[in-house]
């Protein structure tokens, strides 16, 4: 289960204990389906509600995409990509295409407007066998579209008739426009529950799929959720009630900016993607915490300045794993390098000393700090730690009084787009 220490943020506002009773009330709108978007809160019992006969047909893809395929393609922007290109990174390699393995290179496209990187990503396709899964609920996002209409003609001119056997996707279950190609052309398509939008759905076939492909075991991923949901439910929210209703109250003290910090550089994405599923969710109205995040330790030397004397309008959440490296930092080294005080220690002691130091140094700088501990990286973890955040968020919305499940201003750049092309 995932642990939050709210400890570092004491003394940092006097308003704590009341919006703590508050996320009680806010936590019972989310379950109870009276709040602004409900109809969009399909994933609160996801993890417990999956269908078995949905979870054997990705498995039975991901092995025929792994036996067929030396390259998979996954087209989706936003929540449609972000989780699974996290679980990629935390639980297999942030170089797993550099990996010796018996499954697909993944790539990620369709998540921007670059002709220069899309045409990187088709010389590294080249001459492999590929298989293209395309995740979108319309079918019409520009950036993705765009990218599928150019990979789904290099699959024609490469396999022909068969190009529509190497084509999944993710869809609608109804409507919209990649729903009606999948019907008329025949692709193994799955399905985005209606009642869940993109990036509360890394745990439906958004995630799952590419997860599964890439040889990560999905049904501990789901029995992490289940767990962690169990619990989390059974609590009145438990540590996911508690570090909701701290991240508003340290906002309303003038906390407008939180980092969360990762001290494992496989949680790069983990972080990019909890950006987009707070920012979306909270961002409106004029009001929103603004999530940025840090990879440490390396940003302890470029931001980590900023962060330690700057201007005292953010808090910092430490994300935290149980470093797994027996490494030991050889003690008899010859070089002459100063650090003869690190010789002989295990890279874990090292780590916890440097988180240690951080969160003493930054908290003395006036840096409120909300520790939040994973465990051990694995399958069960992933999938505990992505229901604890969904959950926060959605806590954490209604606290602020937004509709945590639209996003009305993401629609303004792609009208202007839209008219500027058309």
């Amino acid at each position: 289960m995932i642990k939050v220490d709210v400890s570092g943020t004491y003394g940092f506002c006097n308003n704590a204990s009341a919006v703590r009773q508050a996320a009680d009330a806010a936590l019972h709108t989310l379950l109870s389906g009276t709040g602004a978007g409900a109809a969009f809160t399909g994933w609160v019992r996801y993890p417990e509600n999956y269908a078995e006969s949905e979870l054997a047909r990705i498995k039975i893809a991901a092995d025929k995409i792994q036996s067929e395929s030396e390259v998979f393609v996954v087209l989706g922007i936003g929540g449609s990509y972000l989780g699974a290109k996290a679980a990629v990174d935390m639980l297999r390699s942030p170089e797993y295409n550099l990996l010796s393995k018996n499954t697909p290179d993944i790539y990620f496209s369709g998540n921007d407007a670059s002709g220069a990187q899309l045409a990187r990503i088709i010389r590294l396709v080249d001459a492999r066998d590929f298989s293209v899964c395309v995740i979108s609920k319309s079918g019409s996002t520009a950036e993705t579209a765009s990218a599928f209409r150019v990979f789904s003609k290099l699959l024609t001119k490469r396999y022909g008739k068969q190009a529509d056997s190497r084509i999944y996707t993710i869809t609608d279950a109804e409507t919209g426009y990649l729903r009606a190609a999948s019907i008329l052309h025949g692709w193994e398509s799955f399905i985005i529950p209606r009642d869940i939008g993109g990036r509360y759905s890394v745990l439906t076939p958004v995630g799952l799929l590419p997860m599964a492909v890439a040889g990560i075991d999905i049904e501990k991923v789901l029995a992490g959720a289940r767990t962690e949901m169990e619990s989390l439910l059974s609590d009145n929210g438990g540590d996911a009630s508690v570090y909701a209703a701290m991240r508003q109250a340290l906002y309303q003290s003038g906390k407008k900016i939180e980092i969360l910090s990762g001290f494992e550089p496989a949680l790069r994405y983990t972080a990019e993607w909890w950006k987009q599923l707070f920012a979306e969710s909270e961002g409106k109205d004029k009001k929103g915490i603004f999530p940025a995040s840090a990879n440490m330790t390396a940003d302890l030397h470029s931001i980590g300045q900023l962060i330690q004397d700057g201007e005292r309008n953010l808090f910092e959440t430490m994300l935290l794993f149980r470093e797994q490296s027996n490494l030991v930092i050889p003690g008899d080294s010859p070089l002459v390098d100063g650090i003869d005080w690190l010789g002989g220690k295990r890279y874990a002691e090292f780590c916890n000393a440097v988180i240690a130091g951080t969160k003493k140094a930054h908290i003395a700088g006036g840096v409120p700090v909300i520790d939040i501990d994973a465990g051990t990286i694995n399958e069960e973890t992933y999938g505990a730690l992505t229901y604890f955040f969904l959950l926060s968020c959605g806590i954490s919305g209604y606290l602020s009084g937004v509709n945590p499940f639209n996003q009305p201003g993401v629609e303004e750049y792609k009208r202007n787009m839209k008219a500027i092309l058309a």
